[in-house]
């Protein structure tokens, strides 16, 4: 078991736009008769997700799908959930866009230690200044327990 880090910061406006943070269904719509313009756009619009899910920098909704995402996002592996939550520790803590918090540092540590251990993940998103977002998150590999099915995109 290891784990990756994943760090985005962008506009709300696109952290909100959810289709693109969802996978696509893995059953396309059929195919549109060209005279039904809504099953026109629905094929497109399914297109446009498969392409995107993949492609975007955007966070998924459910943060085991980051397993889903190129390797490339990767900004981190470790193979002990100390090393992960301390590399989540220093991004929170890094300016200009460190957060300030009144939890207990040693608290959330401990338990974010905790649950990477059994191989959940952490996610976590706040804003940074008007409509600027940043969401971190630290994501269990090999096997992940709500997605064990999923593969290491290092693999």
């Amino acid at each position: 078991m290891h784990h990756h880090g994943y760090t985005w910061i962008g506009e709300k406006t696109a952290f909100d736009n959810e289709a693109l943070r969802r996978p696509p269904h893995p059953h396309p719509p059929p195919p549109p008769l060209p005279a039904d313009p809504a099953a026109q756009r629905l094929t497109e619009r399914y297109r446009e997700v498969v392409t995107a899910f993949t492609t975007t920098e955007l966070p998924p909704i459910q943060t085991a799908h980051w397993l889903l995402k190129p390797s490339t996002l990767v900004h981190g592996t470790w193979t002990q959930p100390e090393e992960a939550v301390e590399w989540l520790r220093q991004q929170l803590a890094e300016p200009p866009h460190g957060l300030n918090t009144n939890t207990d540092p040693a608290s959330w540590e401990t338990a974010s230690v905790e649950r990477l251990s059994w191989g959940g993940d952490i996610s976590l998103g706040h804003y940074l200044g008007g409509t600027l977002f940043r969401s971190l998150a630290v994501v269990t590999c090999s096997p992940n327990r709500a997605a064990p099915e999923l593969r290491c995109p290092l693999a």
